[in-house]
């Protein structure tokens, strides 16, 4: 099944899938491309699918980079932990030089106070530098995950005027207006073409539940999970409609 490819084949003793791989979502996505074209050749649906494997192949850009350290931010922290050991080794020597003329701790402290202040404020400067690269690398993260969402949306409208209650409606009465959207599609396309939608959203889930496996603080991980739930919702709606429609059908089958 198509499903299966979302998952990187990681054999372990169970021989169970265990992690989701980028390359499979976004062949899953290709196939879902081809399939849309096939059945709705000129809808703005196949557009949205288009984008979406653009979306996925930066996603999969973007993580590779995720992975890799910012050497130039890491030098950074190298470069301020090397001066706090140069400063460190200078009041030592200070007061080793000096020691002759210092009477008991007071005189230490003393001697040694404005040492300790340059000490810690390279500490913080070290505490600093080291959380720039999660803070960019989790800025870059949570951009990619609110593209997403907004993807998740624009599929969502896609499917907003595709009411399969017109559609039945309008077998036994004339209920449309002249603003009234286009009703072209039987109930077999309808169907199809909500499942197509219904699809796409578990796939930018899917995309979602990625960001997770490379950056998952608590940020991270909570913006993945609304992103998966706002999909959840707007499938959940997506199979309302399909069950009416599945519903018609049998009738008129029976």
């Amino acid at each position: 099944m198509l499903w299966e490819n979302w998952y990187k084949s990681k054999t372990d003793i169970d021989g169970k899938y265990t992690e989701l791989e980028s390359k499979h979502i976004l062949t899953t996505l290709n196939k879902l491309h081809d399939r849309i074209l096939e059945r709705f050749p000129k809808s703005g649906l196949s557009s949205v699918c288009a984008e979406c494997i653009k979306v996925a192949a930066e996603v999969d850009q973007l993580l590779r980079r995720i992975e890799k350290p910012i050497w130039f931010l890491r030098g950074l922290i190298w470069v301020t932990i090397l001066l706090v050991l140069a400063i460190i080794i200078g009041i030592f020597s200070i007061l080793f030089q000096q020691s002759s003329g210092i009477n008991g701790w007071a005189d230490i402290l003393q001697a040694s106070e404005a040492g300790v202040n340059d000490l810690i404020f390279l500490a913080i400067a070290i505490w600093f530098i080291a959380s720039l690269e999660k803070k960019a690398k989790r800025k870059a993260v949570l951009k990619s995950l609110h593209r997403l969402r907004s993807m998740a949306h624009v599929v969502d409208m896609h499917q907003l005027t595709k009411d399969p209650v017109k559609l039945i409606a309008s077998k036994l009465l004339q209920t449309s207006t002249a603003s009234s959207p286009e009703r072209s599609m039987s109930a077999f396309e309808l169907s199809r073409y909500l499942d197509y939608c219904s699809e796409m959203l578990s796939l930018i889930s899917k995309m979602a539940a990625l960001h997770a496996l490379k950056e998952n603080d608590s940020i991270v991980l909570e913006a993945v999970n609304d992103i998966e739930q706002l999909a959840d919702g707007l499938s959940s709606k997506i199979w309302q409609k399909l069950s009416m429609l599945d519903n018609d059908i049998l009738k008129n089958n029976v």
